[in-house]
């Protein structure tokens, strides 16, 4: 999934499957990459736009859908 960097000093980059409604969030520290399921086009069109996307995700995103850890392969 292809994850555009973001403005923020919490997350580096967010990607989003239209398909599966998978939201990818890329945090900047500690360096980690989670996929929230379930999440509505409407939802990362407003992340994507809000001028604080950590305020964003904390109040829309965070404990309000499953997620998972995703380890990336580097290889």
């Amino acid at each position: 999934m292809y994850r555009r960097p973001v403005d923020s000093t919490l997350i580096r980059a967010v990607g989003y499957d239209l398909a599966s409604s998978t939201l990818e969030v890329e945090f900047l520290q500690p360096p980690r990459l989670y996929h929230y399921f379930d999440v509505p086009l409407s939802i990362y069109s407003e992340f994507m736009a809000a001028s604080s996307k950590g305020t964003y995700f904390n109040d829309w995103i965070k404990d309000l859908y499953n997620y998972q850890e995703v380890e990336e392969d580097n290889t």
